[in-house]
């Protein structure tokens, strides 16, 4: 879909309060803000409640995007995000389960500690603040690239891979340090 296409929707959102507009770019990222809040919360229901929050903040705050900072979709996952972290708040991270029709080589064991690594990696990523946080989910699951990243935090290119890294040094540090 051309890009013009999605700034008409927009426009007619912004100006006539359009429906059918709402409607159309509404669907043309929900599948894909749904799976990234799926990976996140591990849970449908969640994911479900999460996206049309997400959904309704980005309507509701449609008039402060600024095509020239960030395209549609890269404003979309940085409310996506503050949606989720919003959510962690208030209550306990909760890591995404395996998937069950995955066939699981090895032994069980070893399953049962690679969950238990994804639950603590999982606590250490909530435990830090709030850019740090989406700066990681941004890059690890919605796969976006730094540049994107950056423009969605107003931060320059090299802060965010600063503070990715940073993180993932720490998780990598505290997983090790605490491992039997």
């Amino acid at each position: 879909m051309p890009l013009e296409q999605e700034q008409k929707w927009i426009r007619a959102i912004l100006r006539q309060g359009d429906r059918q507009a709402a409607d159309l770019l509404i669907r043309r990222y929900y599948d894909e803000i749904f799976a990234f809040m799926y990976r996140q919360s591990g849970d449908r229901e969640d994911a479900l409640d999460l996206t049309q929050e997400c959904f309704i903040a980005a309507l509701g705050s449609l008039h402060t995007y600024d095509r020239r900072k960030a395209a549609f979709r890269t404003w979309l996952y940085h409310i996506a995000v503050h949606k989720l972290i919003d959510r962690r708040r208030r209550s306990r991270p909760v890591t995404v389960p395996l998937e069950q029709d995955t066939p699981v080589p090895g032994d069980f064991t070893a399953l049962l500690e690679d969950r238990e690594l994804l639950r603590r990696a999982g606590e250490l990523v909530c435990q830090a603040d709030s850019l740090d946080q989406e700066i990681f989910r941004l890059r690890l699951y919605a796969e976006r690239s730094f540049p994107d990243i950056a423009a969605v935090c107003g931060q320059s290119e090299a802060m965010v891979k600063s503070r990715y890294y940073r993180l993932l040094a720490y998780i990598r540090k505290e997983l090790t340090e605490h491992d039997p």
